[in-house]
């Protein structure tokens, strides 16, 4: 765990088809792209993809997906529920994304995150990522440029 914990400690536990409604809710509120709920279906019946659920009292709060190819993996999408953002739970949930990654074997987690987006950026760099490319033109809606990310996992933080 990092040195910051969270506010409040949420439970985790791999998403469910039940977990979908509340997790379209989190991605359409958290992104000008959304993925569609039948991405998130398609990936839970994959083995080569986690999908995670944050929950605190039974609420869902939160989640993450990540996929492996080889010894990387790529995190594809974090979301925190806009209510519960600012209280530690996007870096709990990072926490884990990157436990799993290293249990699952991977050396290397790629990301990619919008230029504008100040406060993922600087997450993930505080948590040992760092900019090794740009994407032009990735994101729509509005159009901009994506930041590549990568965390080496064999090494600390």
């Amino acid at each position: 765990m990092s040195a910051a914990e969270p506010l409040l400690v949420p439970d985790t536990r791999p998403m469910r088809s039940s977990d979908l409604d509340g997790v379209m809710t989190i991605e359409e509120t958290s992104f000008s792209t959304p993925w569609s709920r039948a991405s998130f279906r398609n990936l839970m019946g994959r083995g080569d993809a986690d999908l995670w659920v944050a929950t605190v009292d039974g609420e869902l709060v939160g989640y993450s997906v990540v996929w492996y190819v080889a010894d990387e993996s790529e995190l594809g999408n974090l979301a925190v529920a806009p209510e519960w953002r600012r209280q530690g739970l996007g870096q709990w949930q990072l926490d884990g994304v990157l436990g799993r990654a290293v249990e699952r074997g991977a050396r290397r987690i790629f990301l990619e995150v919008r230029v504008s987006n100040v406060g993922a950026h600087d997450l993930y760099a505080r948590n040992g990522f760092v900019q090794v490319g740009i994407r032009r033109r990735y994101y729509r809606q509005p159009v901009e440029d994506a930041r590549v990310m990568c965390r080496d996992l064999s090494r600390p933080g």
